[in-house]
């Protein structure tokens, strides 16, 4: 990677591009050869230390000397690919704004997936890896003439070595015509086909001829007239094509659910199409996927982009057995080892620790099984961290693990399912046999609640047990947060005296260039 050629692009990049990339740096725990971004601070402008590190609040000489620290391969392929990525996005927003007497619907939905708030963790991408490949962005007469669309979905299985690879394909353009569909040979061998979700299986993919290669030739020759891409979640399908593309649209990013959570597949098609994509524990198709999303951003255009569309709440998905007795452990450091997380949990438990995914270069996930669903409950109430939720819904906690270097690092624990998936199932279950079930009301309490209740009990039990030194946590926080505020004030107060004094100054001036 050229050095003066990406001091140069930095550079060139806007402020809030800047902000952005450090931003980014930050969230992925990403170091420069003067530590992280809080770590640079209290170097680089001691006076103020890193109390107050929000980069947008931050001189753009602060952003630029951070990025500048990222002097190994790595770093610098990865500022080069960030400041690329969101210069075009930023270069795609301020064409189309200017372009808005004149804007087509279809731009539109670009632009609403630009403005996205998750875009940005979402879709950067590390296209600065070996293998990846980014499409260019075009001139602005051409980009604002094309409105051609394509829509993509593709299938995953798990491999060995703990990465996943694309085992199909398929694409569709606006009159759900076929303009690809293929099998793709993974060239390495699979630990897990994930048939249940996939439909793949080892048999289907011996007839697979294609290469990854041969995919993204083919990916590229369609999009190489600035076609739009669309998708859902399309950030994963473009993950798994390692393919950058500026102009897409995301149809979980343009629907909006009353939650404010995002929108499955399957809602969208049943709340907007009128029509369910796949029964409960169905496998996808992937054609099916693919045409799915190109017929959800047509009714979009048909509708009016603007104008909302009420979505139903989704049926609470039904989960296996097998699936409850695992928490994901995920947004693991590369150096946390896998034998520490065993670590995490009581040694009375028998667990096993399975590769999920790998992200080269940032992290990986695993699963962690237990005997029976019951166990894996406990052992994510035992876990101390910060509750909080993902995307769908499921509780997760925010664990520190300490490393034997003395530091400590965070990774999530995820259950598999809703909270209230354990009440839903207890109502829906059939009686068994010799029950009364004339009366709905009369439902039997099953195992299951018994489980629950002992949990509550135990949990209890915990809360007292745990209750002053929760007191004096909770006091330290607020220690801290005061603190904070403090020093926030204190902040806020130099920095108008600075201004004053930058215009006592500029007033100066300018009085002695009249006097002379």
């Amino acid at each position: 990677m050229d050095k003066n050629l990406l001091a140069t692009r930095i550079a060139a990049a806007s402020d809030k591009v800047l902000v952005d990339v450090v931003k980014l740096a930050q969230k992925q725990g990403r170091r420069g050869s003067q530590g992280s971004w809080k770590q640079f601070l209290n170097v680089y402008e001691r006076k103020f230390g890193s109390g107050f590190s929000d980069p947008a609040r931050r001189s753009r000489d602060s952003l630029v000397a951070f990025l500048q620290t990222f002097t190994d391969d790595d770093g610098l392929k990865f500022v080069d690919n960030v400041i690329r990525s969101l210069s075009n996005c930023e270069m795609l927003k301020e064409t189309m704004k200017e372009a808005l007497d004149n804007e087509s619907p279809e731009q539109r939905l670009v632009r609403l997936t630009l403005e996205h708030p998750l875009y940005l963790p979402k879709y950067a991408l590390p296209s600065f890896e070996k293998g990846w490949a980014v499409t260019k962005v075009r001139k602005k007469p051409k980009l604002l003439r094309c409105n051609k669309m394509l829509a993509v979905d593709c299938e995953m299985v798990l491999c060995k070595d703990g990465t996943d690879a694309l085992v199909r394909v398929c694409v569709v353009d606006e009159n759900l015509k076929v303009k690809l569909d293929e099998l793709v040979n993974p060239c390495k061998p699979v630990e897990d086909y994930r048939t249940e979700i996939t439909g793949v299986t080892a048999e289907i993919l011996d007839g697979a001829s294609s290469s990854f290669a041969d995919i993204q030739v083919s990916m590229k020759k369609l999009l190489s007239r600035g076609t739009i891409l669309v998708g859902h979640s399309l950030y994963n399908d473009l993950e798994a094509l390692k393919l950058d593309h500026a102009r897409v649209v995301d149809t979980s990013f343009i629907f909006k659910s009353s939650d404010g959570r995002s929108p499955s597949l399957n809602n969208l098609c049943k709340t907007v199409l009128g029509y369910e994509l796949r029964k409960a524990g169905d496998p996808h198709n992937c054609l099916d996927d693919a045409c799915a999303a190109m017929k959800l951003v047509l009714a979009k255009i048909e509708r009016g982009v603007d104008n909302y569309i009420p979505l139903i709440q989704p049926d609470v998905k039904i989960v296996p057995e097998t699936e409850m007795a695992k928490l994901l452990l995920h947004k693991i450091p590369v150096t946390v080892p896998r034998e520490k997380l065993c670590e995490l949990f009581p040694a009375n438990y028998t667990i096993e620790i399975k590769t999920h995914k790998v992200i080269q270069g940032v992290g990986y996930s695993v699963l962690a099984i237990f005997k029976n669903p019951e166990e894996a409950c406990q052992a994510f109430e035992n876990l101390i961290g910060s509750l909080e939720k993902d995307t769908s819904g499921r509780p997760q906690k925010l664990v520190a693990i300490q490393l034997d270097t003395g530091r400590s690092a965070g990774i999530r624990v995820r259950k598999m399912t809703n909270d209230n998936f354990l009440s839903h199932v207890s109502q829906k279950k059939r009686p068994f046999e010799g029950e009364d079930s004339g009366d709905p009301k009369k439902l039997k309490i099953d195992h299951c609640d018994d489980h629950l209740k002992e949990i509550e009990r135990l949990n209890q039990e915990l809360r007292k047990r745990d209750s002053n030194q929760c007191d004096d946590h909770l006091k330290e926080i607020e220690r801290l947060k005061q603190d904070i505020k403090t020093k926030d004030f204190e902040i806020t107060a130099q920095d108008e005296i600075i201004t004053k004094l930058k215009r006592k100054l500029e007033e100066k001036k300018k009085k002695k260039k009249k006097e002379c």
